[in-house]
């Protein structure tokens, strides 16, 4: 059986080193925070060249850095109409409205020019969602932030380790964030996240956040929340970011096959990489014209695909007070054709290949 992202064969590479940093974890007795999640901080803000602060989950992560740009009730933020509903669920937990900007119908990215038709009295910021793995638009992006005096918030949960003019994801906006779900490109055995920003007091408010408020302790400044990221996945992520790069390679090359295999099909379209970005494909998606028949051809050659994302945000039910203001837009398209297929660096894309071709 084919996995749509094969955890298990990753494992079975690394196998030695994730044993070998596991077992030191457990026989430590420090399961909480010390050595290795610091080494892990250290290494992430390393890569990225930026503050790294590690948190609980990637949605942790979006509460942490949005209550550290001061969201408050009755605000708005824009965020991405195609995407989880992480960014938005955010965003309304705090109290503050999500506003639903359109996206750019080849990348799938939030489209700059419907983020400046949002813009309004109440608008504090905009939350870019490097979707699939490629980076947002950001340098039109952080233009009508310095206009519009709005933070802008990176969500990177896809596109750690991707690249836009030579520079690293997680560092584009006031804040970023990241995802260490475990079929992200760079993914731990549980729930992570972390927080990314070059402002050290930003840094400092995030980790005194995501520490029940805490700097020191039983002394806390602020209301925050209990969010930590245990030492057991942050050895592991350890052992995966050494890895990381070369990951990288290899999902690129798999979807250059897919991109060979589906070049003369017709009605079929893969989410198109703008120039200067490189991406992880954490998603490796198609816009495909008839989606029905196409999935039906998958399950026929026993190819696991998924359908990212069947409705826009703002059609979604707990949104529903809001949806009245939207008209059909590419987000709606994108929900209609989108379909993923299988993708990481151990995609047996052989045997895919040989599949697709007795169905295509």
């Amino acid at each position: 059986m084919i996995a749509f992202v094969n955890i298990q064969a990753q494992r079975d590479a690394y196998r030695e080193e994730l044993e070998k940093a596991e077992k030191a974890v457990l026989d430590s007795g420090i399961y909480i925070g010390g050595p290795e999640v610091t080494a892990l901080e250290a290494e992430l803000s390393a890569y990225t060249g930026t503050n790294a602060v590690t948190c609980a989950s990637g949605t942790d992560a979006l509460t942490i850095a949005l209550s550290a740009l001061g969201v408050q009730p009755g605000d708005e933020v824009v965020v991405p109409d195609f995407t989880f509903i992480a960014p938005a669920e955010c965003v309304a937990r705090l109290g503050a409205t999500p506003i639903f900007a359109d996206i750019d119908p080849h990348t799938l990215q939030i489209s700059p020019e419907s983020v400046e038709s949002l813009v309004g009295p109440l608008t504090r910021g905009i939350i870019a969602v490097n979707l699939f793995g490629q980076c947002a638009p950001y340098a039109e992006l952080r233009q009508i932030g310095k206009s519009h005096g709005l933070w802008l918030l990176e969500d990177s949960a896809q596109a750690f380790g991707a690249t836009q003019c030579g520079k690293q994801a997680c560092t584009f906006g006031d804040m970023a964030i990241t995802s260490f779900y475990p079929s992200k490109p760079l993914g731990c055995y549980g729930d992570g996240g972390a927080i990314f920003t070059a402002n050290k007091e930003l840094a400092q408010k995030a980790r005194m956040l995501a520490n029940h408020g805490s700097e020191e302790r039983y002394l806390h400044k602020v209301a925050g929340m209990n969010s930590r990221l245990d030492a057991l996945q942050a050895a592991v992520l350890r052992v995966k970011l050494a890895h990381l790069n070369a990951e990288l390679k290899a999902r690129k090359a798999i979807a250059e096959r897919y991109n060979a295999f589906f070049a003369n099909i017709e009605g079929l379209t893969p989410q198109q990489i703008a120039d200067g970005n490189t991406s992880t494909y954490a998603q490796y998606t198609l816009l495909v014209d008839n989606r029905k028949d196409f999935v039906a051809a998958l399950d026929q050659a026993g190819i696991p695909h998924c359908i990212h994302y069947p409705m826009p945000l703002h059609r979604q039910p707990c949104f529903a007070e809001l949806a009245a203001r939207y008209a059909e837009n590419a987000a709606d398209m994108a929900s209609q054709k989108a379909v993923s297929l299988p993708m990481c660096a151990f995609t047996p894309i052989d045997e895919i290949i040989e599949r697709l071709e007795k169905v295509f």
